[in-house]
């Protein structure tokens, strides 16, 4: 589905663009480095600019080609191997990735978003800089490969795959073929069995033979980010494992299992000598390794190319993933400003501060706007606190505590807390995982999604005689009440997808907003309750599952209409995306109905150290 921008009045009139924040799981500073083979005498190939990555060698060995954050949207760039002669070769806004050259070293084939918002390959002619299209249509295409004759282009992609979810989980799975297909964009064919994932093809010198590392599809969430803490973004896999690699004829069409070292393998390829290296990326062993055991450059590094003689190698490796504070990154609409921060973050009606949960210690904190200062209120060790909610006077926060999102059905439970860490108040009880509230405007109830032994779906309960109303009994998550007080937002399942509706706080007149396939979730409110933010998974993946570290590899932030018109799309790149949270216009802080905490637990900060 194509997404334009749309000319439509936004909430709330304000001096310059609206600003979002959100967060994103992914790494936030890579680099490019060229080494020996061995991994000796390592430099970086040029300043260290934000996120750069994805290199390879041109077939002559003049020029190296990577992807950059530098400017913006994701762009690519070449440079000579010194670090010399930096030329930016796309300026598209849309998501440009995974150059590959010709082997006449004249063109060079990419991943792009900027025919439908979906990852296609183009190719570029470096001499006119222009880029036409290769492949189209539904689905994902990566990691293109140029075969040495010129004759073919291999490429892996998910195209016809349904996306089903892992076991037991919300996430995707990645079913991958690997692909042939002509530079001219004729003869397209598959040349692995559908049904599980082959990936990062990569071509012997002789044109004949094509090389991939392969797994289950089950494989794809088992070997990919993982939780550093049960309910937390992800701290790199933690799961022992094997991929395979394996050799395509694509003349006979053979497949031959390729001789290689044990652990998690990606990137594969063949080199100069016949010899296969390998990328290694297992919880405790990560670096390039070589077929006869030798190890080259170690760590954190990915998407490795050799110079044409084989001496050098040219890699990006991961340098930071702590969470940014305050960092501003691209919008595709210049409406809205989009900046980085923590997890789940969620205004006060000033817009002065808002609330967030830290990472690394399931810490909710406070930040003040636009700056790193963020102070620590609620601290539980082995409890996670999330999706917190403001009062409408800014003077009563509402959260989740507990276990969320490991399979936890019961352990998590609604409390409120001052904004200062004082008056620490649990609001439910009992055997159902309770969490993500939400205050109605008045402040004198609060919605929020219970599943468990007790029953399912949405619940209202009424701070002045603690009744509580069934709202839904579906799956449902993410309620949010409208500032206006008519409507209240929610994600429900539906079959194998989750989408957004709304509902009027009796219970009236349900509406459903989105239709696309996939994961919608994490909303936010404009504060004149006329918009909605949310995440969504439509876009599918832009890259190969296990390369970014994430557990949902894909995710973008869209703005809707409260009826779900004029849909528009805000983020585009590789990184998962979400929790997003809409900056209020200054105004002051309303009076409400939230309850009084009082000295509740002798009004004390609520941190209990480990």
């Amino acid at each position: 589905m194509a997404l334009t921008l749309v000319d439509v009045s936004l909430a709330g009139a304000q001096a310059g663009p609206h600003r979002i924040v959100l967060s994103r799981l992914g790494p936030t500073l890579t680099g490019v480095f060229v080494a020996r083979a061995d991994g000796s005498e390592e430099r970086p190939l040029v300043e260290s600019m934000g996120l750069a990555y994805n290199p390879a060698w041109s077939p002559d060995g003049q020029w190296i080609v990577f992807t950059s954050e530098r400017a913006g949207s994701a762009d690519l760039y070449r440079v000579k191997p010194d670090g010399t002669s930096l030329e930016r070769l796309t300026e598209h806004p849309a998501y440009e990735d995974q150059a590959a050259f010709s082997p006449d070293g004249k063109q060079l084939v990419f991943v792009t978003t900027r025919a439908d918002g979906t990852a296609d390959l183009w190719t570029l002619d470096l001499r006119t800089r222009k880029a036409k299209p290769l492949t189209s249509g539904p689905g994902g295409d990566f990691r293109p490969s140029w075969s040495p004759d010129g004759k073919w282009i291999a490429f892996s992609s998910d195209r016809g795959s349904t996306l089903q979810r892992a076991k037991g989980r919300w996430e995707h799975l990645q079913v991958t073929d690997v692909y042939l297909i002509r530079p001219d964009g004729s003869e397209l064919k598959r040349i692995t069995e559908h049904g599980n994932f082959c990936g990062s093809p990569r071509w012997s010198r002789d044109s004949r033979r094509v090389i991939a590392y392969c797994m289950s599809a089950e494989e794809t969430w088992a070997y990919r980010g993982r939780p550093a803490r049960p309910g937390l973004p992800t701290d790199g896999p933690t799961t022992e494992g094997e991929t395979r690699l394996v050799s395509f004829d694509v003349i006979t069409g053979a497949v031959d299992p390729v001789s290689s070292g044990p652990g998690v393998k990606a990137f594969p390829a063949f080199l100069l000598s016949g010899e296969v290296a390998y990328v290694r990326m297992d919880p405790h062993v990560k670096g390039i390794f070589y077929g006869d055991g030798k190890p080259g450059p170690a760590g954190a590094v990915g998407s490795p190319s050799w110079s044409p003689d084989g001496g050098s190698v040219v890699y990006h490796r991961v340098l930071s993933s702590e969470t940014p504070d305050w960092q501003k990154t691209f919008s595709r609409d210049d409406r809205y400003e989009l900046l980085l921060s923590h997890w789940l973050p969620a205004f006060d009606p000033t817009g002065e501060r808002f609330v967030a949960t830290q990472a690394a210690t399931g810490d909710l904190v406070v930040i003040e706007t636009g700056t790193k200062i963020a102070r620590s209120i609620f601290h539980d060790e082995g409890r996670t606190a999330v999706a917190a909610q403001w009062s409408g006077n800014g003077e009563t926060i509402v959260f989740g505590v507990g276990m969320f999102f490991s399979g936890a059905t019961q352990g998590a439970q609604v409390a409120m807390i001052k904004p200062d860490g004082s008056g620490f108040r649990p609001l439910t009880s009992g055997l159902n995982n309770n969490g993500f509230p939400s205050l109605s405007p008045d402040g004198g109830r609060f919605v929020y999604r219970t599943r468990g032994p007790e029953g399912s779906g949405l619940r209202i309960r009424n701070f002045l005689d603690n009744a509580v109303d069934t709202l839904t009994k579906d799956y449902d998550n993410f309620p949010l009440w409208s500032p206006r007080g008519d409507l209240i937002a929610f994600v429900r399942r539906v079959a194998t997808d989750f989408a957004v509706f709304t509902i009027h706080p009796d219970g009236k007149d349900l509406r459903r907003l989105t239709h696309s396939p996939g994961t919608e979730g994490h909303l936010a409110w404009s504060s004149d309750g006329k918009w909605i933010l949310f995440s969504s998974s439509r876009m599918g993946f832009k890259d190969e599952v296990l390369y970014t570290d994430s557990p949902q590899p894909y995710g973008e932030i869209f703005a809707m209409r409260y009826d779900g018109a004029q849909v528009h799309q805000l983020t585009d790149n590789q990184w998962e995306d979400g929790t997003p949270a809409w900056q209020p216009s200054p105004r002051p802080r309303p009076r409400d109905r939230s309850p009084n905490l009082g000295d509740e637990e002798n009004g004390s900060n609520h941190r209990k150290e480990p």
